[in-house]
């Protein structure tokens, strides 16, 4: 978790330094977080799938392998093609890897304080990991350049790759009754990957261009088709009896609307930051800390909270809070502005932004067996993949169009819809 969380803002105050020198425009920037989330979204639920039957060492084990390499390739990378290459080989192995931790967990701890509790552990080492990428992003990219924010991940993934060895159980023999939908594994990452290029490329070639027109077109009928393909499968990705699943299907509403919002936040206030502020990547990074701070806290402390006050309650206080905090953040982003009139708006979002992610991953393990925890995890975590991906196409648009302001209020009205599906949730009586 630490490792898959660390990526998320080294990357991110690295941005500005590695667009500039490798060619990237302002609209195509963002797919070098695209390509990652693109891979991720559309194979982590093979991923959480595979951890049940194969067994979740032998994936784990797998992912980081992977996840090492790709790194290692996308700090060698001389050109935008080699580097999206091996960013969507690096989000394959964080398929691989990120339902494993959850899987682990949900399947040793019992449901309740227990689970909660280590959970707690889980999204603070998450956490900890925003923390620790916001610091280390700006003093590598200011050190070494943006190249070195690649290789960190090296050393990381070995070390967690020879732990898993001594620390886990051997797997299991796997469960030949029980099979892949490789069909609709493949046919959400590649539509995914279509209708993100026609809305990178729309605006620079033009929204009747044929090609953009066909890759929208391809991209909503693999998406039809990858639906079909579930319904009809007889051993799908999406298991059925995880649809009836009331908690479930918030934490993939949650998972969505929380990476379209929260997780887009922080793309626009690093480019805020450096390309308006005059920022280099040390200051953004500094600028960052005290907000993931919050961030970390708040999420150590979500699932106490859930404990004793439930899980619509919490969530319905951390989006109020998210939102108001979207809001003061919306007001005062401006070039004159100074880091003081940010920091109210900047703690609010923070406070909203770890709850909720705490309490969706406790929402998501909710009421499911353990034979079906693998699948739960990958199922959210491609919500909130497609959620990423799309959801920072869709708002980077609207900054383009309208202003980064315009942008926040998009974001706050997703914060709102999130805020009314929770208040809504009437979790079953076994899990009140």
């Amino acid at each position: 978790m630490l490792i898959v969380s660390l990526d998320q803002d080294i990357v991110v105050v690295a941005l500005p330094a590695r667009g500039r020198d490798l060619g990237y425009s302002a609209q195509t920037l963002q797919s070098v977080i695209s390509a990652d989330a693109i891979a991720s979204s559309g194979f982590v639920r093979f991923g959480g799938r595979a951890a049940d039957l194969l067994g979740r060492r032998r994936l784990l084990v797998t992912g980081l392998a992977l996840y090492g390499l790709a790194s290692l390739a996308g700090g060698v990378a001389t050109g935008p093609r080699v580097q999206l290459a091996a960013r969507a080989v690096q989000g394959l192995g964080g398929a691989l890897v990120f339902p494993s931790p959850l899987t682990l967990i949900n399947t040793t701890c019992r449901e309740g304080r227990d689970r909660n509790h280590a959970l707690n552990i889980c999204g603070g080492a998450g956490a900890a990991g925003l923390v620790v990428g916001v610091l280390l992003g700006g003093v590598l990219t200011r050190a070494f350049g943006w190249h070195a924010v690649c290789f960190v991940h090296v050393p990381l993934a070995g070390a967690a790759l020879v732990l898993a060895f001594p620390l886990l159980e051997v797997d299991q023999a796997r469960d030949r009754s029980r099979a892949f939908d490789l069909p609709g594994a493949v046919s959400a990452p590649a539509a995914l990957t279509s209708l993100v290029f026609g809305l990178v490329q729309g605006p620079e070639r033009g929204w009747s261009s044929p090609r953009i027109v066909v890759a929208l077109a391809v991209g909503l009928v693999l998406l039809a088709a990858c639906a079909l393909l579930e319904r009809r499968s007889h051993d799908p990705l999406v298991l059925p009896r995880l649809l009836a699943n009331p908690v479930l299907m918030l934490a993939v509403a949650i998972g969505f609307m929380g990476m379209c919002t929260f997780g887009s936040l922080l793309y626009f206030l690093s480019i805020s930051f450096q390309d308006v502020r005059g920022h280099d990547a040390l200051q953004t990074g500094v600028a960052f800390l005290v907000p993931t701070a919050v961030v970390v806290a708040s999420s150590a402390l979500a699932g106490q909270v859930v404990t004793r006050c439930g899980l619509r309650r919490t969530l319905g206080a951390a989006l109020t809070m998210g939102a108001v905090g979207a809001v003061a953040l919306g007001l005062a982003l401006s070039p004159s502005g100074s880091y003081t009139s940010l920091m109210p708006g900047l703690v609010a979002v923070s406070v909203g932004d770890g709850a909720v992610f705490t309490t969706m991953r406790i929402a998501a393990a909710t009421g499911v067996s353990d034979r079906d925890q693998g699948a739960a995890s990958g199922v959210v975590s491609t919500s909130s993949g497609i959620g990423a991906t799309l959801g920072l196409a869709v708002l980077v648009l609207v900054a383009t169009a309208k202003g980064i302001r315009t942008a926040v209020v998009v974001v706050v009205v997703g914060m709102a819809v999130m805020l009314v599906m929770a208040l809504r949730l009437r979790p079953p009586a076994s899990s009140r």
